[in-house]
């Protein structure tokens, strides 16, 4: 299984465009690498891509990945479909973009399906087709891959007017190579640490993970001025907090240390966007791994 890294920011990438943090004011005048915003492509065949979400900067991203150009005919494309694991703006809005090539396939849960604002305008351009995902029931996909689909949140869009409660709002991806047994997670929004996601990814060979906020109080800190973190939509590095950490998702990793461990969806206040940082290094100490928008991951 192939898997590349178009994209590991938060919503708004890095440098944010409306943000003069310490951080963003580096990465504008180079001294940080810059990130696109999340987004992911997984291959079982090398031929056959899927899309893990479709980042507003999706355009750029495809361009810049040679393995996802169009060809050999003049309209041909290796993208069979895109893979959502919710209905945020963020990982939905560069499903438009996609709307001048052949038809393609939208996979996710019924509540986020239903939720795509922009599905019914999408279908006047190109009829995709719109695939319901079941908990737990896996579903085989071209180029010899599954995907099977996990709950982990109910937090619903702000778009959403009246959203249902209990709804299937947020959810994990467990990809399956067919040919070799290979296993992705890639779980870019959560909120806390439950058993059934520590399951998940003891049952793994790589977990791409929710990386967004290092602490509980970044953005308060680190962008005076931001709105505030109303609810913990995703589960901060060091936990909620604030102290020890041992409530955060890297507390709970290091009971995983044979998988292959990366954090993305990264907000443009992570301190850990810096690479020289004393937080970058105990990261890297700890085993867990924060690549470079562009990386492939080679999984057998």
């Amino acid at each position: 299984m192939r898997v590349i890294l178009l994209g590991t920011a938060a919503g708004g990438g890095f440098p944010q465009w409306n943000c003069a943090c310490v951080l963003c004011r580096r990465a504008r005048a180079g001294l940080l690498p810059a990130r696109t915003q999340d987004c992911v492509a997984v291959s079982g065949d090398s031929r056959s891509w899927w899309l893990l979400n479709a980042s507003p900067d999706l355009g750029a991203q495809l361009l810049a990945t040679p393995r996802l150009a169009p060809g050999p005919g003049p309209r041909d494309t290796p993208l069979c479909g895109v893979l959502l694991t919710d209905a945020e703006a963020d990982h939905t809005l560069g499903l438009p973009l996609l709307r001048g090539g052949p038809p393609l396939a939208v996979l996710a849960t019924s509540t986020v399906l239903d939720a795509l604002p922009l599905r019914s305008a999408i279908d006047r351009y190109t009829p995709w087709s719109w695939t319901h995902l079941h908990p737990g029931v896996p579903q085989v996909l071209s180029g010899g891959l599954q995907v099977t689909v996990h709950p982990l949140g109910s937090k619903a869009p702000k778009f959403v007017d009246s959203p249902a409660p209990k709804g299937l709002w947020v959810s994990a991806l467990r990809l399956t190579d067919l040919g070799t047994g290979a296993t992705l997670l890639y779980a870019p929004c959560f909120g806390a640490w439950s058993p059934g996601l520590d399951a998940l990814v003891a049952g793994v060979d790589c977990a791409l993970l929710d990386g967004t906020f290092h602490t509980a109080d970044e953005l308060g800190v680190r962008a005076p001025g931001a709105p505030a973190q109303r609810s913990m939509a995703h589960l901060p590095i060091c936990g909620t907090d604030g102290t020890d950490g041992t409530d955060g998702s890297l507390a709970a990793l290091a009971r995983h240390p044979r998988v292959r461990r990366v954090y993305t969806h990264l907000n443009n206040t992570n301190p850990l966007l810096d690479p020289a940082s004393p937080l970058h290094a105990e990261l890297k100490r700890n085993g867990v791994e924060l690549l470079p928008d562009g990386s492939e991951l080679l999984l057998r």
